[in-house]
């Protein structure tokens, strides 16, 4: 069969995977769906990148590693940008349709944890809400025991002269990421002396800060939604997400601002 735009892309397969459950079928819902099947395939595209820059990193690769930032800097703003169409749902809108989802909700997704483990937010208890035996607790469950992104660019900064401390490149990898002052120094050094590490550094920086704005506009757009009731898969809502709210990415670089 000649290859179509349709069968590349499997364009029949993909329509067909928005299944609403209410009945009769609430207007609103198809929109939700559509809306976090979309973010699921950012996220994966997101990991496909991560990992990039990661191998970029360990290689000592610069302008490879500045061209996938560049990406994963635009695919967040797009991530961002999405939360307004979410928020045409009214709480009414989404009102209708909530209890069909019993116990699913997007505390559960499986990407966005491993997006948040190799970013280096590391947290072995959030294992317990994947299901053990499932690919995706497999990889959710490698993802935890390999080295961040965070520890990548420690690399990286090996490769341009910055003395790593034996605590760095001896840490247990499934603990979170924490700044380090020795590592300060040393980016504040190439920052003052490298113009094209400052430019690295700087989308780094910019996807740091739109990782953080998307957490904000997610909180929003459950506080505006749902309120202060508890999510649908049983997590403490609102309240659990601020946790995370505007810890960044990459310390080291947010640390040394007032310096440069």
């Amino acid at each position: 069969m000649e290859l179509t735009y349709a069968s590349y892309l499997h364009v029949e397969e993909l329509l067909a995977l928005q299944h609403p459950r209410s009945e009769p079928e609430e207007h609103d819902e198809l929109l939700f769906i559509i809306a976090h099947q979309a973010y699921e395939l950012w996220f994966k595209l997101l990991l496909h990148e991560l990992d990039k820059v990661k191998a970029d990193f360990v290689a000592g690769r610069l302008y490879p590693a500045i061209s996938t930032f560049k990406r994963l800097r635009t695919i967040m703003k797009v991530s961002v940008e999405q939360v307004d169409i979410v928020e045409t749902l009214t709480p009414m809108s989404f009102g209708s349709f909530r209890d069909r989802l019993e116990k699913a909700s997007g505390f559960q997704s499986s990407q966005f944890r491993e997006m948040e483990f190799v970013l280096g937010y590391k947290r072995a208890d959030m294992m317990k809400y994947q299901q053990p035996g499932t690919p995706s607790f497999e990889r959710l469950q490698r993802r935890l025991n390999e080295p961040s992104v965070v520890d990548a660019f420690y690399a990286f900064l090996g490769h341009h002269g910055v003395a790593i401390p034996e605590q760095l490149l001896q840490r247990d990898p499934t603990l979170p990421t924490a700044s380090d002052e020795a590592m300060e120094e040393g980016i504040l050094r190439l920052y003052k002396t490298e113009p094209n590490l400052e430019i690295l550094f700087e989308l780094m920086t910019d996807f740091d800060e739109g990782f953080q704005e998307w957490r904000y506009r997610h909180i929003k757009l459950v506080e505006r939604t749902i309120g202060s009731k508890k999510g649908t898969g049983g997590s403490l809502g609102v309240e659990f997400l601020k946790r995370s709210l505007f810890l960044p990415v990459f310390p080291d670089l947010w640390a040394i601002r007032h310096r440069l």
